[in-house]
């Protein structure tokens, strides 16, 4: 440690720290506009002058190092003189446009320019304007003139996002930061770079001019996609979410968002919003009053269950649900005499519920810190963005990534060796990677393989280094033999010292496993449910069609039912549903969801439920009184997980005994499996992305229109059923 003078206290900071890094920890503010905490240092603005004792210029508090016994300070004279003196220069060409800039109340330059900025400047000159650049449907670059060429976004792209889509050309007052081939910018974080930008030069495309910083209104959540589990700040204005950004927690998301988080808000004011009850009468739907919904789907359910047997009743769920609507769904399917639940739509194999939930295996922030890791099963930056952001991190400092995928697809990080195999081999070239390691390491391996020169490389790349992990993503857990891929796994982790978990696909996953949203003995699971094995069968917050690993056959399953009851926030599944059951999402309705390393995290409803909805665990529960099930006589959201037995005491976590990567069954299949796991594109994983307009138009938007069997997007397929 140091110890340095700041503005007369004493300080201590890890060598090699900068004077800025001292400040921060002596709780002194110094005025800055390109350093930021997570990014590299480059001093370009020059805002940070600090004077240091025997220096005989004002020194840049982010680029000086600290030394034994300096002294620095940041209020005298020289020190702000210097400041105001770049303050002038910043301020030349830039646009007095303050009240017309969608960044006006949150800028940093409108803020510091109040403290050190002169009010007159003594620039006759005309001022230099840039052209503004089109960069895709999500940031504008409309104003690119205010730019104060900080490169914040362009050291977020090379360093944090691992793509350097934003660069600086030219040289003095001729610079400009820009695309130089005139590109889109396609990372899955862009979005970041508008919060990271000081000024209003990168700005959001979907909000822009569509309200003040002031007259927004600023509430927590938490994002209901992926299963980072990232925070966030929700803006509202006249009950209507206008903006998300992100809230900081280091132990998750950092300070980031995926573009998914920030940008699917636009689906919760769409014109596919469904706000009341809805019966199909004569093939037609007939807007209902909930009472008459209600009953209805209460009367159908009875009459089913006494004609075919409570065994011809099931629940399909979405793991983004909360955990309260997953608890009272399986309550209300359980308390009708049925074990028919399940979440794993887009699965192939389902294990038999052990009451434990496969999780990550390691913490989420343990991912910046990795030295080996082997990713099998997954396009990880497209399926976890935020993830990838972390194991980037550990590779600039030296870790090492293996992949086993059925595609190269570019993580824009260094990937040390990479295996492309079809899905149906992976057991079979894992178990060359076990071969490999036995051979390495004397251990009898759990099944013969093969160790050819690839799985060689990785077993060795496993067995050295300190910090490790295996990481099974959304194909490996979709697989038809995902069983026996996690015995490998499990296997080879215990060899080389590693962890294993699975990323894990939704929110809820883990939450889903923990409430029993899965069948139990003698329930039909979501495979044989989907094939037509229900009389009546009710869609939680899901779209067969989109969501099923076969969405064709899936429709042509649940069209042999008698009856389809669809709780969506959506107007969803029109083609196939008797009733539609407005619920609301994550932002109008307070839950909880747990994310991949068993952080429980609960949320409020930001906005009042739209038209007629109503919150999905509420819906659940008069349902249940509707049915005469004991039990249903939950007050509050809050009342429902506290009947939850599933964290440690006093600690947002679930408890340790509840989660385990064991499995189940021990034996291991390496023939060749049948098929080739359902794995959701990045903006096709929910029903909230997929009519996310903005999202739709990007590149990956476009790309990934029609997963699973269904041709064109959601709205189209809503406007021919409609027609």
């Amino acid at each position: 440690m140091v110890e340095i003078e700041l503005d007369g206290q004493k300080v201590e900071v890890a060598e090699g720290s900068m004077v800025m890094h001292a400040a921060d920890k002596a709780g002194t503010y110094i005025p800055h506009f390109c350093y930021h905490k997570k990014l590299s240092i480059a001093a370009n603005c020059r805002m940070c002058l600090v004077d240091v004792e025997k220096a005989p210029k004002p020194m840049p508090a982010c680029a000086t190092p600290v030394t034994q016994g300096m002294i620095v300070r940041t209020k005298t004279p020289k020190a702000i003189k210097a400041q105001q003196s770049v303050m002038e220069f910043l301020l030349i060409n830039h646009p007095l446009d303050c009240p017309i800039c969608d960044q006006g109340g949150e800028c940093q330059l409108q803020d510091l320019a109040v403290g050190y900025g002169g009010s007159t400047s003594r620039y006759q000159e005309e001022k230099r304007v840039v052209f503004h650049k089109d960069v895709g449907p999500l940031i504008s670059m409309e104003e690119m003139s205010r730019c104060i060429h900080c490169t914040r976004c362009v050291r977020f792209g090379q360093e944090v996002a691992g793509v350097m889509e934003l660069g600086m050309i030219h040289r003095g007052e001729h610079s400009e930061i820009t695309t130089v081939l005139n590109d889109t910018v396609d990372s899955e974080l862009s979005g970041n770079m508008i919060d990271i930008c000081p000024v209003g030069a990168l700005t959001s495309k979907p909000f822009r001019y569509s309200a003040r910083t002031w007259e927004l209104g600023r509430r927590k959540s938490v994002s209901p996609h992926d299963s980072t589990g990232a925070n966030l700040i929700v803006q509202v204005k006249n009950n209507k979410v206008m903006r998300v950004v992100p809230f900081e927690n280091d132990a998750i998301n950092e300070c980031w968002i995926a573009d998914r988080d920030r940008f699917s808000y636009e689906a919760l004011n769409s014109d596919q919003r469904l706000t009341q009850p809805m019966l199909k009468q004569g093939g037609e739907w007939k807007t209902v009053d909930w009472q008459t919904a209600l009953e209805y789907v209460a009367t159908g359910l009875r009459q089913i269950s006494a004609d075919h047997g409570a065994a011809s009743l099931g629940l399909l769920a979405s793991p983004h649900s909360t955990l309260e609507e997953l608890a009272l769904a399986g309550k209300l399917v359980r308390g009708l005499g049925s074990e028919n639940i399940d979440y794993r739509l887009r699965h192939a194999e389902f294990a038999a519920a052990t009451g434990k939930a496969q999780w990550l295996g390691t913490t989420i922030a343990s991912l910046s810190t990795l030295q080996q890791v082997l990713v099998v099963g997954s396009n990880l930056r497209k399926d976890h963005p935020l993830f990838a952001q972390r194991i980037r991190q550990a590779t600039r400092k030296g870790g090492r990534v293996q992949v086993l995928n059925d595609q190269a697809s570019d993580w824009a990080m260094s990937i040390a060796n990479e295996v492309v195999a079809p899905a149906a081999n992976w057991v079979g070239m894992l178990a060359g990677i076990a071969a490999a390691i036995g051979a390495e390491t004397g251990a009898m391996p759990p099944v013969a393989g093969t160790a050819d020169e690839a799985a060689t490389r990785i077993a060795k790349a496993l067995l050295s280094g300190e910090r490790k992990a295996i990481l099974l993503g959304n194909a490996a857990a979709h697989h038809a033999k995902a069983s026996s891929l996690l015995a490998l796994a499990t296997w080879i982790a215990g060899q080389a010292g590693a962890t294993v978990g699975y990323l894990t696909e939704a929110a809820n996953t883990v939450g889903a496993q923990l409430v029993g949203a899965v069948p139990g003995a003698n329930g039909q699971n979501a495979g044989e449910m989907l094939a037509g094995g229900l009389k009546a069968v009710v869609l939680l917050n899901t779209e067969p069609q989109f969501d099923a690993a076969n969405g064709r056959a899936a429709l042509a399953g649940l069209n042999k039912a008698q009856m389809v009851v669809t709780l969506s926030p959506f107007k969803a599944n029109l083609d196939i549903s008797d009733v539609l059951l407005p619920i609301a999402p994550f932002t109008e309705t307070s839950g909880t969801f747990v994310n991949a390393e068993g952080h429980v995290q609960s949320f409020h409803a930001v906005v009042k439920p739209l038209g007629e909805t109503r919150p999905g665990w509420k819906v659940l529960r008069v349902l249940g009184n509707l049915l005469g099930l004991p039990g249903f006589d939950y007050e509050s959201s809050q009342d429902v997980l506290s009947k939850l037995a599933i964290t440690q005491a006093g600690v947002a976590k679930v408890a340790t005994d509840l989660l385990s990567n064991s499995t189940a069954n021990g034996a291991i299949d390496t023939a060749p499996a049948a098929g080739t796991p359902a794995v959701a594109s990045i903006y096709q994983l929910d029903g909230i992305v997929r009519r996310a307009a903005s999202l739709q138009m990007t590149a990956d938007g476009r790309a990934g229109n029609g997963f699973s069997g269904v041709s064109g997007s959601v709205e189209v397929q809503q406007e021919e059923t409609v027609a």
